[in-house]
């Protein structure tokens, strides 16, 4: 159990400074002097949409290598064992969307629940920061 507790914190740690990384950046980003206002919220976005899919896949990648080991539990359903059916478990887990198709068996499920803990609050981090960053451009033009 100690083993899943630090695998599933260590993916959790790299994802909140991807996340972290890329919001700085793009902060940094947003305030050039070059880039017109409006392209500056969509630069913002694209950037935010970047930073999520990375993170998808980075559980998605956890999955793949935990999936099928009987210390880490499995994946079952529609479920062929290839990476992309764990990105596309992953995309739906994140976003909280649910799952039906592919369900967790074993450990691999707290991964998973905290996917969508870490997705929901990523997720609301990001829009807080595409709002702060709406007001501070938006009347500009």
């Amino acid at each position: 159990m100690l083993t899943v507790f630090l695998v599933n914190s260590l993916v959790i740690a790299l994802t909140v400074i991807i996340h972290y990384e890329f919001l700085f950046n793009l902060t940094r980003l947003m305030r050039v002097t070059t880039i017109k206002h409006r392209f500056r919220i969509v630069l913002g976005v694209l950037g935010a949409l970047i930073a999520h899919a990375a993170e998808i896949w980075l559980f998605a990648l956890a999955y793949y290598f935990m999936n099928d080991s009987s210390r880490w539990g499995h994946l079952e359903g529609q479920f062929h064992g290839t990476l992309f059916d764990c990105v596309y478990f992953s995309f739906t887990t994140f976003t909280t969307l649910g799952f039906g198709d592919i369900q967790p068996q074993g450990d691999i499920r707290y991964l998973t629940g905290l996917e969508s803990l870490t997705g929901l609050v990523l997720i609301t981090w990001t829009a807080s920061f595409l709002y702060l960053e709406m007001q501070r451009y938006w009347d500009s033009d």
